[in-house]
């Protein structure tokens, strides 16, 4: 999506799938790029149908970096996040939901089913709540309403900013995807730790950004409570959680889900904060179920 003087963010984005068929928008959480919607992820998808876009976010990846801003404190902003308190911020989830909305402007599409996970499905409630004629359905995983509660001390790790030297960063991420999983595939993920070093060396490689990190984690904590604007929202939605998330608990699950008019909740049985491929036929089936119910 190019620069232009109505649009100064440029956003990366690939698809998947046939022009025709139902779109659907997938938004990726805290730091991740489009590549951490797992290619076999959007392929699963677009099988069933469907009409797949996967993007990096402002701020990380090939996207635009807007360094032109200061960038907070990540310390400062977890802290204000535990605390319940909405400090000021470079930018915010509002405004990263309208990115979403001029991606699907610059493909022609006029309405998509959104899919978000964690920081992402904030920005797809964001993006229910502030375009509701451009969302066909809403998807929100292991996202909360606005109204965190307490992470476990080991998914702390996730909050701290991505390293700057390579090595250092995919022993981090390895580190990241020890402390999020859940017990239920603790062990199919230890197994798996070779292809997720490549995707940590992947992303390294397409554009970490630190400060970028620092803005969006800023982001989520100035953008406070949804739960009261989600009672606004009469398209259909479908909330995923795991029942073992360390990071967001699935009580911030079923919060968003009980805000939400007719919201059906879905609870993945021993699933952490994290998006293990041993879930993906469960997901990807509920996703494309919910979507075409509301194709």
């Amino acid at each position: 999506m190019p620069l232009t003087p109505a649009n100064p963010i440029a956003i990366e984005h690939e698809t998947f799938g046939k022009l025709t068929a139902p779109p659907v928008l997938l938004i990726m959480g805290l730091g991740g790029q489009l590549i951490h919607w797992d290619e076999a992820f959007c392929q699963l998808l677009a099988g069933l149908g469907r009409y797949v876009i996967r993007f990096d976010n402002r701020d990380v990846g090939l996207s635009t970096k807007l360094d032109e801003l200061s960038a907070p404190d990540t310390r400062q902003s977890v802290r204000a996040r535990l605390e319940g308190r909405s400090p000021a911020a470079p930018y915010t989830l509002d405004e990263m939901a309208d990115d979403a909305v001029r991606l699907l402007d610059w493909l022609g599409i006029a309405r998509a089913h959104v899919v978000g996970i964690s920081m992402g499905g904030m920005i797809a409630q964001c993006m229910t709540i502030r375009h509701p004629t451009r969302v066909l359905s809403l998807t929100s995983i292991m996202a909360d309403a606005g109204e965190p509660a307490v992470p476990k001390p080991e998914a702390m790790i996730a909050f701290e900013p991505p390293a700057t030297e390579r090595e250092t960063y995919v022993t981090q991420v390895l580190k990241i995807l020890r402390a999020l999983y859940g017990p239920r595939f603790a062990v199919k993920a230890q197994r798996l730790e070779k292809g997720a070093r490549q995707v940590a060396l992947n992303a390294f490689n397409r554009g970490i950004h630190p400060a970028g990190f620092a803005r969006q984690l800023a982001a989520i904590v100035a953008s406070g409570s949804r739960r009261e604007a989600l009672r606004s929202v009469r398209v259909p939605a479908l909330v995923i959680h795991g029942d073992a998330d360390p990071l967001i608990p699935l009580s911030g699950g079923v919060e968003t889900a009980q805000a939400i008019p007719n919201a059906k909740l879905h609870i993945i049985q021993g699933m952490g904060h994290e998006l293990p491929s041993a879930a993906w036929p469960e997901i990807p089936e509920a996703v494309g179920v919910h979507t075409q119910e509301t194709a």
